[in-house]
């Protein structure tokens, strides 16, 4: 199993580096198990899971902290985090790089976003900071980060602000201050997609897949075009939500008399799946007499 400091190794492979994103330690237990070599961990799905808000802005760093140090203890794997705009000025940039090196990650999201109008995933962002204020904040994250070999991944939102060009000379820009690699969210076409690839393809190029886009592609493909890292931030938590209620309508109207509770054909491996995920046969044999 790779070391967490190994995400720039994954990186270079001739193969994309495909990362689920885990919003508890759980989940990230099961991506392990499923094979994945990394793990992302994303604003909107932690706090989801943890407290039960939307990726807004709301969460202070020690918030995010907290759900991101359980999922690091839950797991080896490698880890790119959500880092958000930094929480504040470059003091507070440099701040959150140095808590999360200490936490373990191995990559870091920092994005242009104005933090006071923040939107979630890659719905469209509605204001950008400066490039220079953005810039500013790359040289700190990276110049804070450069003994531990944290990627440090530009998020630039600008697409749907300022156009593909617009984005474009951005993340040339941020890429000029150090960033170790470009992520450009929300690009609707597969036709841009393959600009950005040709555009940045000697980078950490990173990019975020949604289910029922016409940029819905395979990774194989996706890396071809020339993005190395693949996220799929929308591919868990929909369908634990879409489960859940699922589970707890059918029961409702069980104890309501309404209708017999279906019978959960996969109980079983869905109960052994979990008790490997929990390490249970471990923690069973310490202190067990032989």
């Amino acid at each position: 199993m790779p070391e967490k400091s190994s995400l720039r190794s994954l990186i270079a492979r001739d193969k994309p580096l495909v990362s689920p994103l885990a919003h508890d330690a759980l989940s990230a237990r099961l991506i392990g198990m499923a094979g994945f070599h990394s793990i992302g961990i994303g604003g909107s799905s932690l706090l989801a899971a943890r407290y039960g808000l939307p990726d807004i802005g709301l969460a202070a760093l020690a918030e995010m902290k907290a759900g991101i140090e359980d999922i690091l203890a839950a797991t080896d794997l490698p880890v790119l985090v959500d880092g958000d705009d930094g929480y504040g000025d470059v003091k507070s940039v440099a701040h959150m790089v140095e808590v999360y090196t200490r936490l373990g990650v191995s990559g870091i999201v920092l994005e242009d976003q104005v933090r006071r109008a923040k939107q979630p995933g890659d719905s469209g962002a509605v204001g950008v900071v400066g490039i220079g204020e953005m810039t500013a904040k790359l040289k700190v994250a990276v110049a804070t980060s450069s003994s531990s070999g944290i990627q440090i991944v530009a998020r630039c939102d600008a697409y749907r602000l300022e156009g593909l060009a617009g984005a474009i000379r951005r993340a040339e820009r941020y890429l000029a201050a150090g960033a170790h690699g470009i992520f450009i969210p929300g690009i609707l076409t597969v036709a841009e997609l393959a600009e950005v690839g040709k555009q940045f393809r000697d980078t950490h190029l990173m990019i975020a897949m949604f289910e029922g886009r016409e940029t819905w592609l395979p990774p194989t493909e996706l890396y071809e075009m020339g993005f190395r890292h693949v996220t799929f931030p929308g591919l868990l938590i929909p369908r634990l939500v879409q489960c859940l209620s699922t589970a707890l309508a059918e029961f409702k109207g069980h104890v309501d008399g309404d209708a017999p509770m279906p019978v959960f054909a996969g109980a079983r491996q869905a109960e052994e799946s979990l008790q490997k995920a929990l390490m249970f046969d471990r923690w069973k044999a310490i202190g067990t007499p032989v």
